[in-house]
């Protein structure tokens, strides 16, 4: 009896000795404070709509189109922004790298997603080592001596040169739903050659949409209009919450626009595909 007395006692007093530390005003643990009014759960638990099941039967009419989203443009910039590391949210590239360097996420060199890249070459395509410098340094009779010295290397400046993305897309009319849809196939990542911005935007890997999606499904977008209605990556691919110019067509040549077409006839070129799409939803139900 007496022991039970005595281990009665030693928990009481145990509880009591972390009740008043925690009272202490200078004795911080993590997580006492929230940055937010409120526990933030919706996109984290959130998770992807899968795709309805699509028969080959049910597919009477499709057309693959190939578009560019150039995330510079302001309605696009929350595909482009943060561009430095940030608490609450991630860009879109950091997501997918973040993704593709745990394994969760293949890359890919084509877009038919044949040449998976592995992610040591990944890594490799992420470090870019600067040019020498020169650094001054004295010697012991007290005589300056110059040597050139390499600077840290920089992981993160494809966060900034993020220029844009290629979606390979097939739109098609569902026969048994009576509906016309679309479903992204892949994305193209693009960037900028540092210090080299007159090359453009060049295609560093290819990521097949569908196994991106419950990623993208638990990452928040920036809102402009209000922060507690925040949605996440799949919401602005899923309503097309993005502007781009269509870049290729399905034809007989598998050629793009650009072969054929520059300046204000390509941008004609791509409002001619867009509206060929439109009207042929438009013309199949017209009596």
């Amino acid at each position: 009896m007496k022991t039970l007395t005595n281990i009665s006692f030693l928990l009481f007093f145990l509880l009591l000795s972390t009740l008043s530390l925690k009272a202490q005003p200078g004795v911080f643990q993590p997580g006492d404070y929230k940055d937010g009014i409120y526990e933030k759960e919706n996109s984290v638990n959130r998770r992807y709509i899968p795709y309805t099941h699509l028969r080959e039967a049910d597919v009477s009419w499709e057309k693959r189109v190939w578009r560019r989203i150039d995330v510079r443009e302001k309605v696009n910039q929350p595909l482009y922004f943060p561009i430095s590391n940030v608490t609450s949210r991630i860009s879109l590239i950091q997501t997918l790298l973040k993704y593709i360097l745990n394994g969760s996420i293949y890359a890919f060199t084509d877009e038919e997603f044949l040449v998976p890249i592995e992610k040591s070459a990944i890594r490799a395509k992420l470090v870019l080592q600067s040019d020498s410098v020169e650094s001054e340094s004295f010697n012991e009779a007290g005589e300056p001596v110059i040597t050139k010295v390499l600077p840290p290397a920089d992981s993160t400046w494809i966060y900034e040169n993020f220029c844009g993305l290629d979606v390979k897309e097939d739109w098609f009319f569902d026969k048994q739903k009576s509906v016309l849809e679309v479903r992204i196939i892949g994305l193209g990542i693009g960037t900028l050659l540092k210090g080299k911005e007159d090359l453009g935007c060049n295609n560093m890997f290819w990521v097949y949409f569908p196994s991106c999606r419950p990623y993208f499904a638990k990452h928040e977008v920036f809102n402009t209009k209000n922060d507690s209605e925040r949605r996440t990556y799949e919401d602005i691919f899923w309503k097309r919450q993005f502007n781009s110019v269509v870049t290729k067509e399905t034809n007989v040549f598998d050629r793009s626009i650009e072969n054929y077409s520059k300046g204000l006839d390509a941008l004609l070129e791509s409002d001619r595909i867009k509206m060929d799409i439109f009207r042929w939803e438009h013309d199949l139900w017209h009596f």
